[in-house]
């Protein structure tokens, strides 16, 4: 399973970020890395945007960005 394919409201356990080097960085600098907890916040419409929390920190990532963060559902 996927961050994308998680609905408002839900927490989840990150396994894996299947992205490059670039896009991996940046998600560790915002604190998305493995065994780290995430809340889905919100989405925009068509869920292009999915607003996740990790810790206290909110972040709206593109769609395609978080299709590449695999989760566990807790």
């Amino acid at each position: 399973m996927n961050a994308a394919q998680l609905k408002k409201g839900n927490r989840a356990l990150i396994i894996k970020i299947n992205a490059d080097k670039v896009l991996k960085d940046r998600l560790n600098s915002f604190g998305i890395m493995r065994e780290e907890e995430l809340t889905i916040k919100g989405c925009s419409l068509a869920k292009q945007t999915i607003e996740i929390e990790v810790g206290s920190t909110l972040i709206a990532l593109r769609r395609d960005e978080a299709e590449k963060i695999e989760v566990e559902k807790i």
